[in-house]
C-alpha cells in the first residue's frame, strides 16, 4: 500500500501589509521554528476545515499572523502620516553619527 501525496503547493497569495508587521511575523515564526508559509496554511486549514498535517505550535505563529495584520491594519493610517525624508544628504547625516561630516567605517557598518 503506498502512502497516499500531499496536494502540491502551486498556488500563491499575495497581502500586502506594512514592512514592520511582515518583519515581526516573520521573526515570531522564527521564533516558533515555522516558516512563514507553513504559519498561513496552518491557520488556512484551520479555517476551511481540512485537516492538515500541521505542527500544534503553528497556532501560535497564525494567531500572530492574525494580531500582526490587526496591528499593521491600525499602525498604518500613523505611520503614512510620519514622512522619512530618503535622499542621499538625509541618509548620510543620518550614518554620520558624529556629525563630522565624515563617514567612518563603523558608523557604515551600523
Amino acid at each position: 500500500m503506498t502512502n497516499p501525496r500531499a496536494p502540491k503547493k502551486s498556488e500563491t497569495i499575495e497581502v500586502r501589509v506594512p514592512h514592520g508587521a511582515k518583519a515581526a511575523f516573520a521573526a515570531r515564526c522564527r521564533e516558533q521554528g515555522v516558516t512563514v508559509s507553513e504559519a498561513v496554511r496552518a491557520f488556512m486549514e484551520r479555517e476551511i476545515g481540512t485537516p492538515g498535517r500541521a505542527r500544534p505550535r503553528l497556532w501560535h505563529a497564525a494567531a500572530a499572523l492574525a494580531a500582526g495584520l490587526a496591528l499593521g491594519a491600525v499602525a498604518a493610517p500613523s505611520l503614512a502620516q510620519t514622512r522619512t525624508d530618503h535622499s542621499p544628504r538625509a541618509i548620510f547625516t543620518q550614518m554620520d553619527r558624529n556629525g563630522d561630516g565624515v563617514l567612518s567605517y563603523d558608523e557604515f557598518r551600523r
